[in-house]
């Protein structure tokens, strides 16, 4: 390792130029100290100061008292005490001050620095930066014979952590068992594991956490969110079972892991369980189970969610983080009013409660209302980011508006100095192709400033799709293809426009180039929250259900009575190329469709029928929610993987245009 001598601090200007130019008048100074005065009695009247000036700036609030303190130190003859200035040195660490160049004078003028002292500068350095200093104060530290004890290694292992460099982080692992014999001390064990696992090395962090001695809460903790953060929910699932005191913070890491990797149920099941536990819950815990509600998209879930929000108090308009994930809830569960009445009760507002509030109605296809929220908060002078622009141009691609989707993209940047990244082209692609503008929308992917990601060709083949342009859509997808071999439904979209077009040998090049790889479709899947908070879920063509039965007949007089009305299938929405009888029959089983038959068999006459769905909703099942909403007299709201769509009296809140 690198050594230094305490010459490199030497270019250092003085602490004096940092001081105070007088004493305040209000900070004593001491007499001169009689000649004659036994040495313990100096001993006791000096521990009796230090204990005075530690617990001075224990209360110091800012960095003129910590000067004023160090000038009460300097007229003591206390600047080379190392327990009083290790103190003076952390207090400035936790109120943020730089170490350059205040502290680290001060710790240049100290002669004999003690082993705390030298810690209290690397944990200075690991904490404020830049952290390769803390790297080269451990180095003179060590070049000056002055052992480590635990608190060196704590900090320098944080600093190993930041800097991610695991091989260092291995070396101080060695020498905190060789040199200290801390293979015990739970601080460091903990440091450690924190280490390891900012490395990506997890597997050591694990190690280091099964052979220690003792752990505490924060060493349960810290591997459990570690093993959540890479999505091994099983791993986490185990630990956290066998964590002997669970605590606020690890229930809460569960729920937060479960919501992040994409398992809601999970999540709201293990919140469940910690209100049952009698575990308390604060705003943190519930931006995770929020966050899972919204995946769901189940009404009376967000409602529950909301009252224990307010219960607590976490609702009352002061928490803009929680407040942003609230209307990010309603909004995905179809309460976009009620989103609405969240962010209205926010005394406090930022651009994620905003940026919430304009997606949410954007999806909801209330594009004027996302607009004028958008004039709104540039008028408040809060600054618009990237997600706010791509909510204003999501809002613009659900209703047509292309003049002022162009509009926006161009005062991005030039007004607003935010910078489009493959995001925000993806909008302008999708707002030109929906227009019908294909060769337009192809051109602009084409002279893209940045490498278009797949979200940008499949905003294009998506276009293709609604306007049936094959050839564009052939260029589209073998983009996609090299992005995402994978992505079944770019094979699907494909298969469907050839299908579409009429081009069947196309369409069975397609599928077989789906079979050779081994890619099969995703089954389209709706669920539909049923009471007391059951979620039933249904898929296409599975009648397995044990209300099938009845869910079949409600399906047959339903569209009995839309033929009796004019409604004709649209036979179009199945790609096979099967008999038209047989479309019927597909047709008639579409997810969709089943967990509307169940919703108006078990939900209370005149509430609103809310379904989510994986898929983009197919011409069929939009035209049979027209028509059943308009027969029943009902509201019905489908969210597909795109939008909202709000069915009342036979028309729906899109326009047709999806």
């Amino acid at each position: 390792m690198t050594t230094f001598s305490r010459k490199f601090f030497s270019t250092r200007p003085s602490f004096i130029s940092y001081l105070p130019k007088q004493l305040p008048q209000h900070i004593p100074v001491s007499q001169p100290t009689p000649i004659f005065i036994p040495f313990s009695q100096l001993q006791q009247q000096l521990r009796l100061l230090e204990s005075h000036i530690n617990s001075t700036l224990d209360a110091c609030t800012s960095l003129s008292q910590i000067k004023q303190v160090h000038s009460h130190i300097l007229c003591q003859g206390l600047h080379q005490c190392s327990y009083v200035i290790t103190k003076l040195v952390r207090t400035l660490t936790n109120l943020n001050v730089p170490m350059e160049p205040y502290p680290r004078s001060i710790f240049h003028q100290v002669q004999s620095p003690n082993p705390f002292l030298y810690s209290a500068v690397i944990r200075g350095y690991s904490i404020q930066g830049p952290l390769s200093e803390s790297v080269r104060v451990y180095s003179l530290m060590r070049s000056e014979g002055v052992g480590p004890v635990s608190f060196t290694f704590s900090a320098i292992l944080k600093a190993c952590g930041g800097l991610l460099d695991v091989k260092l982080g291995r070396q101080m692992h060695t020498q905190s068992i060789l040199i200290g014999g801390l293979c015990s001390d739970l601080f460091v064990m903990n440091t450690l594991i924190d280490m390891y696992v900012k490395c990506g090395f997890l597997e050591c962090g694990r190690k280091v956490f099964d052979e220690m001695p003792q752990k505490d809460v924060i060493s349960w903790t810290e591997i459990i969110v570690a093993y959540t953060k890479i999505g091994d929910m099983k791993s986490a699932s185990q630990l956290f079972d066998d964590f002997p005191s669970k605590d606020m913070v690890a229930w809460t890491a569960m729920v937060t892991g479960f919501a992040q990797n994409a398992k809601p149920r999970e999540a709201i099941e293990c919140f469940e369980r910690m209100l049952d536990a009698g575990v308390r819950t604060d705003e943190v815990t519930l931006v995770g189970v929020v966050s899972a509600c919204a995946q769901l998209g189940t009404a009376e879930y967000a409602d529950w969610i909301g009252d224990i929000a307010q219960k607590l108090g976490a609702g009352s308009g002061h928490d803009v983080v929680l407040g942003s994930a609230l209307i990010d809830m309603y909004s995905k569960c179809g309460n976009i009013d009620v989103a609405y009445k969240v962010f209205s009760g926010l005394k406090y507002r930022n651009v994620f409660s905003y940026s919430s509030m304009i997606m949410g109605f954007a999806v909801h296809g209330r594009a004027e209302s996302a607009i004028k929220m958008f004039n709104e908060m540039v008028k408040t002078d809060i600054e618009p980011n990237d997600v706010t622009f791509i909510g204003v141009l999501t809002a613009c691609v659900h209703s047509r508006l292309v003049d002022e989707a162009l509009r926006m993209f161009e005062l991005m940047e030039k007004c607003y100095g935010v910078k489009p990244t493959a995001d925000h082209y993806t909008c302008i692609v999708d707002v030109l192709g929906r227009a019908g503008r294909l060769n337009e929308a192809l051109e602009l992917v084409k002279t893209m400033p940045i490498q278009p990601h797949a979200g940008v060709w499949g905003a294009l083949l998506g276009a293709c799709r609604i306007h049936r342009n094959p050839d564009i859509a052939s260029i589209a997808a073998s983009h996609l293809f090299e992005l995402e071999p994978n992505g079944i439904g770019n094979y699907v979209i494909l298969s469907n426009i050839y299908a579409s077009a009429g081009r069947f040998l196309d369409e069975s090049d397609v599928r077989e180039l789906m079979r050779k790889q081994g890619l099969k479709k995703n089954p389209g899947c709706s669920w539909i929250e049923a009471t007391k908070g059951v979620i039933h879920e249904f898929f296409s063509g599975d009648l397995t259900h044990p209300m099938s039965t009845d869910i079949k007949q409600v399906l047959m007089d339903l569209l009995g009575s839309l033929e009796g009305s004019g409604y004709q299938p649209y036979l179009n929405s199945v790609p096979y190329d099967v008999a038209d009888e047989e479309k019927r029959r597909i047709l008639m089983t579409h997810s969709e469709k089943l967990a509307l038959a169940f919703g108006l068999i078990s939900m209370n006459p005149g509430s609103t029928i809310r379904i989510m769905k994986n898929l983009r909703i197919c011409e069929d099942c939009h035209l049979v929610m027209c028509g059943a909403s308009q027969i029943t007299g009902r509201e019905i709201v489908v969210r597909d993987n795109s939008r909202f769509h709000h069915f009342r009296d036979g028309t729906c809140s899109c326009g047709d245009f999806w």
